[in-house]
């Protein structure tokens, strides 16, 4: 079955916090290294451990961080410091806002998942494995929100095979100049599928809109 992975869980409530950790231990596929119960701890857990995953809530206490998105400041602090490091983010809320905000940078290396999904182990393990190998999660209720608030017109399914290689690289994290290197095209050539991405998906241009993470979110869309 190969290595456990090495796992940090933050979640300030501490029976929430012990029944997590010993869900995921009895899997036979995670060993918690640390279970914190703030933000601080948890980025003193990751300093000192170096773990593979953080599974952490969205709503945690601690340091100067932000109401409401303390979790994904303490995951965004966590990968700036340990860019290898994969991260769940577990929130009550399907709030398309706060997957907006995890993803903000990239979406490589993490998810965010309803808190209410921690009952079903094996869509825990499978977010946590996927985080750890580089890739991406999202809660189908949280991609439901997000679609419609940003009234997405257009399927995936309508792109040419060169665009949805285009929106898979970005659905790595990647810059236009990235994704260039990556494909072999021009820049330019990547800006002009980029835009047509947009069109197609009815991304339309706003400055409170990230449609760029809108429309990786459409992508990885079960």
């Amino acid at each position: 079955m190969g290595d456990a992975i090495r796992t940090v869980l933050a979640d300030d409530h501490y029976l929430v916090r012990e029944g997590t950790r010993q869900l995921l231990e009895t899997s036979g596929g995670v060993t918690v290294v640390s279970a914190v119960g703030d933000a601080d701890e948890l980025l003193d857990a990751v300093r000192r451990l170096r773990p593979d995953v953080v599974v952490t809530d969205i709503r945690m206490p601690g340091g100067d961080w932000r109401q409401g998105f303390e979790g994904i400041d303490a995951a965004h602090a966590v990968r700036a410091a340990h860019p290898g490091v994969g991260i769940v983010v577990l929130s009550q809320y399907s709030d398309a806002l706060s997957a907006l905000e995890l993803f903000k940078h990239g979406t490589e290396g993490f998810a965010y998942l309803l808190k209410d999904r921690v009952g079903d182990l094996d869509e825990l393990l499978g977010a946590i494995r996927a985080v750890a190998s580089g890739g991406s999660v999202i809660d189908p209720k949280v991609v439901e929100g997000l679609m419609a608030r940003h009234d997405l017109r257009g399927e995936p399914e309508s792109l040419t095979p060169r665009e949805r290689d285009v929106l898979r690289e970005m659905a790595h994290g990647r810059s236009n100049g990235a994704i260039a290197r990556a494909l072999h095209l021009s820049v330019s050539s990547v800006e002009k599928n980029v835009n047509s991405i947009f069109t197609k998906l009815g991304l339309e241009a706003s400055a409170d809109v990230h449609r760029r993470v809108a429309a990786v979110l459409a992508y990885l869309r079960p």
